[in-house]
């Protein structure tokens, strides 16, 4: 085989075997299904197969098993590491399954795994309803909740994962398995809530469901940098003491040249609040009317829909096609010298599409038993996402090695472990730093009985045993 490049003749037994449509490099379409969110990606896969339906996805795993093939799975390509495409390998795209019932009588929502979040919160809140995640509305259904799944209601249901009920997902041998919490697959069930894409390719999501919206109050507040240190320890002490009800984060990044910016803070550093409460309206306005009270430069609250309104906050500043390199950690209380570390680092971004965002945590995701998922350090304060992102091919180095400066000077208020999904180049060892020596063990059994040859590598990867 050339260069990322298969025989025709086998090229054609994934043609006879397949639904869907098969890209090759010299195909109409394959440049863009081959590009993700990050633009720092810049990988040339041998095939894409866009699947239909489970059956495709089982005959793209069948084909790259017996051809040797490298194998990533696609769902949104929004994930920083890029490893939803690989060279001259196979890449499984389930994009084209967009698929999803919601049944409002039980709160539940059935999700085909090429869905992304702005598609998925059109069609619950036609219902009032939501699953938690998802802060840009191109993110992926599948990665996210795979990695855990953070959203701006976190603090009021979870993470996205702690309302997964069932998941459908086709095997390394390409079997389909349907892994439920006390079913034959319950181990697959609790690997898969937080141990991202190692066991298989998950082709559909059942989800619970929770009330929220269609309208809340909230929205973004900006004030000038100079009050950076001084708000954060105010916003500290507000949500210590705010129900559930209340989410958001806080950021430091640019503010957009826009006309409803004030002169003197557009397109300079600034100090950033998004709040949301989940619940009504005015019980909204009042639980956030301490933050509005804090003399904003810029105060865009009120009440917002929850689909095109909150969950769209972000989404402007977050276009694909930058270059992306991000950096995250825990920390189990905000300290004033961890504030002080934390203003002074991102003040001082190389970029102005940059953002530097302190995200509360406890709440609900503080009240999920710490075994019953994958994930940990459930009964931390905050988690801290530091997100460089520039134009210019030219301003790597720059960015890369501001983030990595800017996540050492965090390291010693910080946990040894991260929220994965946050994490451009996490170390080999970050999933049992993370999740604890007992629940890596655990993962590993899984991988051996599901995925004893490694075949899904293109992850924050699981290794069986064997290997």
């Amino acid at each position: 085989m050339e260069s990322g490049v298969l025989d025709a003749a086998v090229t054609e037994q994934l043609n006879g075997s397949f639904g869907g449509e098969v890209l090759g490099p010299d195909d109409p379409g394959y440049e863009e299904a081959r590009t993700v969110f990050n633009a720092m990606v810049d990988r040339r896969p041998a095939l894409i197969a866009r699947c239909k339906g489970v059956a495709d996805v089982q005959a793209a795993v069948a084909f790259a098993r017996q051809n040797d093939l490298p194998l990533a799975i696609r769902g949104g390509g929004h994930a920083v590491s890029g490893h939803a495409v690989c060279d001259e390998g196979l890449v499984i795209d389930v994009t084209p399954m967009k698929g999803v019932r919601i049944d409002p009588a039980t709160r539940r929502a059935h999700v085909q795994a090429g869905l992304n979040w702005g598609e998925l919160d059109r069609e619950t809140q036609a219902f009032g309803l939501a699953v938690p995640g998802g802060r840009v509305p191109s993110t992926g259904v599948a990665g996210l909740t795979l990695g855990g799944g953070s959203g701006w209601i976190e603090r009021k249901f979870g993470y996205t994962c702690d309302s997964l009920l069932s998941a459908d997902v086709v095997t390394a041998d390409g079997d389909f398995v349907v892994a439920t919490p006390d079913g034959e697959h319950s181990e697959l069930f609790w690997a898969l809530r937080g141990g991202g894409g190692n066991f298989g390719v998950v082709t559909s999501f059942e989800f619970q469901l929770h009330e929220v919206g269609p309208i809340l109050f909230g929205g973004m507040l900006m004030f000038p940098i100079d009050r950076a240190v001084e708000l954060l320890q105010s916003y500290r002490e507000f949500i210590s003491g705010a129900p559930d009800e209340v989410g958001g984060a806080c950021a430091v990044l640019t503010a957009p040249p826009e006309e409803f910016v004030p002169e003197p803070i557009r397109g300079k550093p600034v100090f950033g609040m998004i709040a949301c409460y989940v619940g009504p309206v005015e019980e909204g306005e009042k639980a956030l009317q301490p933050l509005i009270e804090l003399d904003p430069a810029v105060n865009a609250t009120g009440p917002i829909p929850y689909a095109d309104g909150i969950q769209r906050l972000i989404e402007a500043g977050n276009p694909p096609g930058r270059h992306q390199y991000w950096k995250a950690g825990f920390l189990t209380e905000l300290t004033d010298e961890a504030i002080e570390t934390f203003v002074e680092h991102a003040s001082s971004m190389q970029s102005p599409f940059t953002a530097n965002i302190m995200l509360p945590l406890r709440g609900a995701v503080s009240r999920v038993d710490e075994d019953e998922t994958v994930l940990g350090s459930r009964d931390v304060g905050w988690n801290y996402h530091l997100l460089a992102q520039w134009e210019d091919p030219a301003d790597c180095d720059a960015n890369i090695a501001w983030a990595r400066e800017f996540d050492a000077a965090m390291a010693p208020h910080a946990l040894d472990a991260v929220y994965v999904n946050f994490v451009a180049d996490p170390p080999e060892d970050v999933l049992e730093r993370s999740f604890g020596h007992e629940k890596h063990a655990r993962l590993v059994a899984v991988k051996d009985r599901y995925d004893p040859q490694n075949v899904f590598c293109f992850n924050q990867n699981v290794k069986p045993s064997a290997m």
